[in-house]
């Protein structure tokens, strides 16, 4: 008798949308959470968005359903005290109990902190926009989070990746037993990881150099920055690239339990 081989389970992930689609990106690309499945979604999973911006939660009973979860960046602060904001951090400290796979990503990275016991504020040197040089403290590090089948492939710079940019907040102090795993000249704790299952990162892995530019132009036409530091943050982006290919296979690896 021949016995059909056993399928294997769905994959199944959750995007956690902190912040609500521009017109460019729904336009673009048919909004965020597309970009984030270009960045992150590999053949074969279901990944089901949750607007939390707007109170749009998974039910508590379906969390043990899903392998892993990516919290977005927002406009708002992650130390604010938003009804949608306060459920997300009860959520996140569910979920770290429940040693579930979670990557937050700008404010998503910020509201883990919070969440687990950290501290965060505003940023002591203001914003920070454009492309930032982010330095791996550890000399081993880099291969582990890539991969070293990929660094063979595509040498890495020395222990330091180029990524994208956009806040004026920041984590003033990791929760207790968090490890910082990366910093910049001018953010502290770009990266940080909890356990094996926790990492947030202060930069945009899954963002591109146009939806920056857009998000530059808006942020300047409300009145949120100055013309010179939106001019910088542009001429950075027309003469250096960000290592795109490199973060969105460290989030991957993350996720699927591949680091």
């Amino acid at each position: 008798m021949k016995i059909a081989a056993e399928t294997l389970p769905e994959k199944r992930y959750a995007l956690f949308l902190a912040a609500r689609d521009s017109d460019y990106v729904k336009k673009v690309y048919g909004g965020y959470f597309n970009v984030f499945l270009s960045a992150f979604a590999e053949e074969g999973e279901r990944w089901d968005l949750f607007r939390v911006v707007d109170g749009e939660f998974p039910e508590m009973k379906e969390l043990h359903k899903y392998d892993g979860f990516v919290l977005s960046g927002s406009p708002y602060d992650a130390y604010g005290n938003d009804l949608w904001i306060h459920k997300l951090c009860f959520f996140l400290q569910t979920l770290y109990h429940m040693e579930k796979k979670v990557l937050g990503i700008c404010f998503g990275h910020q509201v883990l902190c919070r969440a687990l016991g950290g501290r965060v504020g505003k940023s002591i040197t203001g914003w920070d926009i454009g492309l930032r040089k982010v330095r791996i403290v550890k000399d081993c590090l880099l291969n582990d989070l890539v991969g070293a089948e990929y660094a063979e492939e595509a040498p890495l710079p020395p222990n330091s990746l180029a990524i994208i940019e956009c806040h004026q907040d920041e984590v003033w102090e990791v929760p207790s037993g968090a490890e910082i795993i990366a910093f910049s000249e001018k953010t502290g704790v770009e990266m940080f990881t909890f356990g094996d299952h926790i990492m947030g990162i202060q930069g945009h892995p899954e963002y591109t150099k146009d939806i920056l530019c857009n998000l530059i132009d808006r942020l300047l036409g409300n009145g949120c920055i100055e013309r010179g530091l939106a001019e910088d943050a542009k001429l950075a982006l027309e003469i250096s690239e960000p290592d795109r290919k490199c973060w969105d296979r460290i989030c991957r690896n993350f996720l699927k339990g591949r680091s």
